[in-house]
């Protein structure tokens, strides 16, 4: 189908949410708590709509269930990612999530969940939580009860246009003054392990560190992965992950370029400029999906896009 399956993002509010969607996107938010904007999404937590088109008004998952051919007939019971933008005006709680095979015995069948993050923009001094300093269960088991995060935890600085990928098993925290686009198995299983004492509500959130001791990698091993960049007429691309689960390119479209879509389909975020697609303009925060036997397709504009594929 030679269409664009544009999408209207789902917004969800949370206890360390901020409201710099708003100005950085032009998103009409529901409140100065919005944390996350669910731009491709077909869970139940969240589906997105179909913004215009022959499909208009229709769900992602929807569309998933009775057009599998514009997904490349790919299998699967749902649609098998998912994409939001991130504003943490706090620090999220440090979390961990299962793999596939510990989510489909303890979560009732649920994926697992693999995700990355591109960092969009941060504070100057912003950090981020990715790994931990614990040389064995035992002693990650002490540090975690006697609340020595720490010197449990790895604390690292950030900077825009930084990258990170969390497989399964990985301690993580995105702290406060970081926006940022995150790409991940469509799940929405996490295990909160430390939450800062936070009472919302006057109740503090649920922890689960029986099911993160269970999961945590212990040690941690780090693999950070490496870039590679690739100059074509009209943009550049830069190669950022590949995993079972997808793959995940930059674009940096500087005056007019092509695009050759030859996956199952394609996943395209606008995270900065404007110009068009096909004709159709896009601009910071358009996220839209290109299906199967899309072709290619026409840049313009001085923009960059994030991409991802099974």
């Amino acid at each position: 189908m030679r269409e664009m399956i544009r999408l209207e993002p789902v917004f969800q509010e949370m206890v360390w949410g901020g409201n710099r969607m708003k100005d950085y996107f032009g998103y009409n938010i529901p409140g100065d708590d919005t944390g996350e904007a669910w731009v491709v999404s077909a869970h139940p937590q969240g589906d997105c709509r179909i913004a215009e088109g022959s499909f208009a008004g229709k769900s992602l998952s929807w569309l998933w269930e009775n057009h599998r051919e514009l997904f490349g007939d790919a299998q699967g019971r749902e649609f098998p990612l998912l994409v939001k933008f991130i504003d943490a005006k706090e620090d999220l709680s440090i979390q961990v999530h299962p793999d596939d095979a510990y989510a489909k015995e303890h979560e009732n069948g649920a994926r697992g969940k693999t995700e990355c993050w591109y960092i969009l923009d941060c504070a100057h001094d912003a950090d981020i939580i990715v790994g931990h300093r614990a040389k064995n269960r035992e002693e990650m088991r002490q540090l975690m009860e006697e609340n020595r995060w720490e010197e449990f935890l790895k604390v690292r600085p950030i900077h825009p246009g930084d990258f990170f990928q969390i497989p399964p098993g990985t301690v993580h925290a995105i702290r406060k003054g970081t926006l940022l686009i995150e790409i991940q198995q469509n799940s929405a299983i996490t295990y909160r392990m430390y939450d800062y004492g936070r009472m919302p509500g006057g109740k503090p959130r649920q922890l689960h560190q029986k099911q993160a001791l269970d999961v945590v990698q212990c040690p941690y091993e780090e693999d950070m992965g490496e870039r590679s960049v690739t100059h074509e007429a009209g943009y550049d691309k830069t190669f950022l992950v590949a995993c079972p689960f997808y793959t995940v390119e930059k674009y940096d479209i500087r005056g007019t370029a092509k695009i050759n879509q030859n996956h199952p389909f394609l996943i395209v975020s606008v995270i900065d400029g404007e110009g068009s697609i096909d004709g159709c303009a896009v601009k910071k925060g358009c996220c839209l999906i290109l299906p199967d036997g899309y072709g290619t397709a026409d840049l313009q504009g001085d923009f960059s896009i994030i991409t991802a594929h099974i």
